[in-house]
């Protein structure tokens, strides 16, 4: 499979975080519960991560997803157009992240779109970033927030605000699926 630009920058960027932290692929299998070999494919920009993967790797070194896919973008500007903005695909799921808000280190809110295709359903098992501030704006279809017990059914308009603390899992609507707008707040 060829990856584009963005997802070897992504690969590099991995590779580079597990060396900074003087880690093995086998400490970082441990400590995300990926296999070494996936791992190792994810480093070497032959495969690119899933959202449930890429969001277990983004735990291990403390960085919220938005924050890693910045760092893999060329360019900071103040203002993109909708053609300039970066769009990940989980191609395993068909889970779209666009990254609406211009890459900033210096603040500490962004604006993401997501899209779910109708049925699927992502299972984090921790957050990448333990008390993340989330806002979850419903624009199209049908979602279901699930975080550790509790559950929140939305509707197109419907916000929820929280803070991410443990297990959670996002399924959109089985025929209409999901389009939401998410804002993440870095503490």
């Amino acid at each position: 499979m060829q990856l584009n630009e963005t997802e070897q920058r992504l690969a590099a960027r991995l590779a580079e975080l597990r060396t900074q932290r003087g880690w093995s692929l086998d400490d970082l299998a441990t400590t995300t519960q990926i296999s070494r070999a996936s791992l190792s494919r994810i480093e070497r920009g032959e495969t690119s991560p899933t959202a449930t993967l890429l969001n277990r790797l983004c735990a291990a070194y403390g960085l919220t997803m938005s924050r890693l896919l910045s760092e893999v973008e060329e360019g900071i500007d103040q203002l993109l157009t909708p053609s300039q903005q970066p769009v990940w695909c989980d191609k395993a799921s068909g889970f779209v992240r666009r990254s609406v808000s211009p890459p900033a280190t210096h603040f500490r809110a962004e604006l993401v779109e997501a899209q779910l295709r109708p049925g699927l359903r992502i299972d984090y098992d921790a957050p990448p970033v333990h008390g993340l501030e989330q806002h979850i704006w419903l624009q199209e279809g049908g979602l279901t927030v699930t975080m550790d017990e509790q559950s929140w059914a939305l509707q197109p308009g419907d916000c929820l605000r929280f803070h991410l603390t443990g297990r959670s899992a996002f399924a959109a609507h089985l025929t209409e699926g999901a389009r939401y707008l998410l804002v993440v707040c870095k503490p």
